[in-house]
């Protein structure tokens, strides 16, 4: 799996790094930039990223630009904003433009890693201060969008879909990883999700509630 993280203090990169990590037991390339620029020049050099974490505020851009640009040249793949601020205009304004998360740095590592699964296998994340308070019009717009993706029969991203093909006929994770050019911690993180979005427990259980579903 691979990650794009866009900061521009190098420590918060480091540490970033380290925890991301864990998402799929080493299994993890991350793409480390210091300007949106780099970010963008990253994904143009691989066509596999699964997400970039993008920093509301680095230098070059201010605001939400980053986001605007990032999407503009690779609508493919899900953006998560990573910033110290926790103003609910900021992630109203990122929300807009189409990020899939917003994650206010001073976040547990539990919560961040959670929120990485849950845009990882389909999903949305909004912090607390956005879901503890009462919505404007703008938002809570966005909240009944979101809702409706959730009720969406298919839910799953397109490299989801991969697996649970190779799932569905028969195969290991270590085939799957093969046949992907995926490393097997890379395909137990999708199988998560999978089970997430389909709210199941097992293998057997995915492959049928998929056929439920006609996605398969």
């Amino acid at each position: 799996m691979k990650i794009i993280l866009a900061d521009d203090h190098a420590l918060f990169r480091e540490g970033a790094r380290h925890l991301l990590q864990q998402l799929g037991g080493g299994d993890i390339e991350v793409l480390e930039a210091a300007t949106c620029q780099e970010a963008i020049i990253h994904a143009d050099l691989h066509e596999d990223v699964d997400l970039a974490l993008l920093d509301l505020h680095m230098p070059g851009v201010t605001g939400v630009e980053c986001v605007v640009h990032f999407q503009a040249a690779h609508p493919e793949v899900p953006v998560v904003v990573l910033s110290g601020s926790e103003s609910r205009p900021n992630v109203q304004a990122v929300l807009d433009v189409g990020a899939l998360g917003y994650i206010p740095k001073s976040s547990s590592s539990q919560v961040m890693l959670s929120a990485i699964r849950l845009v990882l296998s389909g999903g949305i994340y909004l912090p607390p201060l956005v879901m503890d308070q009462e919505l404007n019009p703008v938002e809570a717009a966005i909240a009944s969008r979101l809702a409706s993706r959730a009720q969406m029969p298919c839910c799953l991203t397109e490299r989801q879909m991969d697996v649970l093909k190779l799932l569905a006929a028969g195969k290991p994770n270590k085939l799957i990883a093969r046949e992907l050019g995926l490393g097997e911690g890379t395909i137990k993180v999708h199988l998560a999700g999978i089970f997430r979005a389909l709210e199941v427990n097992n293998r057997t259980e995915a492959v049928m509630e998929a056929q439920r579903r006609k996605l398969l």
